[in-house]
């Protein structure tokens, strides 16, 4: 039809990097090496089109019976759209994972081979301690090949003096030299971690917050409404300054679930599936476009 002869045309004029293809090893060479700033619609552009040449190709070179290029193109459509809907997922995005335990440099090195690019480790527990496990963690995580590395802090709300919590904490890291990006505080578990009283969990928060500000941090926010509301209140938006790492495990690495919250309009990580056992280690996994 002259919309399929259009689209085709369209397609075509796109460089045909399989033009001199000798077989499919080639070919699916090519489609895998699709840069990273290719759009959906680009790859799909060029997957077509090398795969329209490909067919053509095989089709003289070994004399098989002669195809008409409607036939040879609608095969292309086929197999494109097959590749372009199954396996090709959306190149700007970095995915990583976190970690509340040990994990070894071989552990994040195989991650880092599964396409897993960024590690946030825990550096302070719920008892109000430093993690032990923090420091060699966060080295291990780069020597393991990670593009990027955070850290996370787990307050002490019955300890109390929370500035003074954020301080330990980051001397204990500086101690060992160690190097991270965002240090996130984890706001989570109403009632058990965080009393009742809104008003002095948003002071309790705000003075976490300040001191990692006042001492060269940048702090980011891990949470969820079904976790920030119970504590800080549904009207406080005293965190929206700060980055939001959110958690709903739907398994689904994209912000389409996102509902606004607490003043957040629009996040900056996603963690969507916890528990996973991944290369030896426990892990979360998260999601943020690049």
């Amino acid at each position: 039809t002259a919309h399929l002869s259009h689209t085709r045309n369209k397609c075509l004029t796109h460089v045909n990097k399989c033009l001199n293809s000798r077989n499919t090893a080639h070919l699916s060479h090519t489609l895998h090496s699709e840069p990273v700033s290719h759009s959906r619609e680009q790859v799909f552009s060029r997957c077509l089109s090398q795969l329209y040449s490909t067919l053509s190709s095989v089709s003289s070179r070994r004399r098989l019976p002669r195809m008409s290029n409607p036939f040879i193109f609608l095969m292309a459509l086929a197999v494109a759209l097959a590749l372009v809907s199954n396996n090709i997922t959306p190149a700007s995005a970095v995915t990583g994972v976190d970690v509340s335990q040990a994990c070894l440099p071989s552990g994040w090195s195989c991650m880092k081979g599964q396409g897993y690019d960024f590690g946030i480790i825990r550096a302070w527990m719920s008892t109000g301690h430093p993690d032990p496990n923090g420091p060699h963690t966060v080295y291990n995580a780069w020597d393991g090949g990670m593009a990027h590395v955070d850290v996370y802090l787990f307050p002490c709300t019955s300890c109390g003096d929370p500035a003074g919590q954020m301080k330990s904490a980051i001397q204990y890291l500086q101690s060992y030299n160690c190097k991270w990006g965002t240090t996130w505080l984890d706001i989570e578990g109403p009632g058990q971690y965080w009393g009742s009283n809104q008003a002095a969990n948003q002071q309790f928060f705000e003075s976490m917050a300040q001191e990692l500000e006042s001492l060269g941090m940048t702090v980011g926010v891990y949470t969820s409404a079904s976790q920030w509301e119970p504590i800080m209140g549904s009207s406080y938006t005293g965190g929206s300054r700060y980055p939001l790492w959110y958690a709903h495990y739907d398994n689904n690495p994209s912000f389409s679930d996102f509902q606004a919250f607490g003043g957040w309009s629009s996040p900056a990580i996603k963690q969507y599936q916890g528990n996973v056992n991944l290369c030896g280690c426990g892990t979360d996994l998260n999601w943020y476009p690049n």
